[in-house]
């Protein structure tokens, strides 16, 4: 999958409002809401496997909401609807998606369908497993279950569901001068067999001599790692990540369509804060 929930798949729409950037952990009066601009740059496989990758250039929106329900951060993806939070466990909504491949320009993939972007909806429970006195330090452990849906602008079809079990280790106020924040993850990527089929099943009808029919089933998808850093500069913010995937082991691996079994893939984006509340709420971030 692509993206950033800890999806790079997804990755460009991962730095279109994820990540924002504060020095400290100390509570203290921020605005409810901030609004930027800016852009981003990425390099990405066209999919998990696939031995080709390009460059995009996407506009970035900066988005900062610090509600008590709905929160819009750097540690919660795209977005997150808090639903539910018990001591140092707390469900969440949340949303991720993934950029498209045409598939005239995929050599694997040629006369094949494109696939189109994704869309990911579902629960997330994340469980705070070890917090510093600061709270400047926090590693946890988050259990996001998400419906995937394929956009073909205005239809949508089903395309599956998606588990992504990572440990995520979060620092606030690292780096030279302070003030960095980062974010490290890692862990398996499991999908059932609607989703696993949607990138690399072969339909009989699509087979070449070079690329033979396969059935693709659910299950172990492999392993991803991610490293994201941003900071605030004034009105400026900065960010990017890095993202590493290995594909050893998964159920899909001897698919035609998986060429690569492993990758790196990484972003960095810009944006200017030209807007905020003036409502003031207490909050760390």
């Amino acid at each position: 999958m692509q993206g950033i929930t800890r999806r790079i798949t997804i990755a460009a729409v991962a730095l279109a409002g994820a990540w924002t950037a504060a020095s400290g952990a100390v509570a203290a009066e921020r605005p409810l809401w901030e609004l930027g601009a800016g852009a981003a740059a990425l390099r990405l496989p066209d999919y998990r496997g696939s031995d080709q990758s390009r460059g995009y250039l996407y506009p970035l929106p900066y988005v900062r909401y610090r509600g008590e329900l709905l929160k819009v951060d750097d540690r919660r993806g795209l977005a997150a609807l808090l639903l539910l939070q018990r001591g140092r466990a707390e469900l969440d909504v949340s949303l991720n998606a993934s950029q498209p491949a045409p598939s005239d320009r995929n050599d694997a993939r040629q006369g094949m369908p494109d696939l189109d972007p994704t869309v990911e909806l579902g629960p997330v429970l994340k469980l705070t497993l070890w917090e510093n006195d600061a709270r400047s330090r926090e590693l946890s452990l988050q259990l996001p279950v998400r419906a995937a849906f394929a956009i073909d602008f205005p239809h949508a079809r089903y395309a599956g569901v998606v588990l992504n079990p990572v440990l995520d280790y979060f620092m606030r106020d690292v780096g030279p001068g302070g003030g960095w924040r980062l974010g490290l993850q890692a862990g398996p990527v499991f999908a059932d067999a609607r989703y696993h089929r949607y990138y690399y099943h072969v339909d009989p009808a699509f087979a070449t001599a070079g690329r033979p029919a396969y059935a693709a089933n659910g299950g172990y998808g492999g392993m991803q790692f991610t490293a994201s850093l941003s900071k605030r500069f004034g009105s400026i913010w900065v960010g990017g990540f890095v993202r590493a995937y290995a594909l050893h082991g998964a159920t899909f691996e001897d698919s035609p369509l998986v060429r690569r079994r492993s990758a790196l893939l990484a972003g960095i984006g810009i944006a200017y804060v030209f807007a905020e509340s003036r409502t003031r709420v207490e909050s760390e971030d």
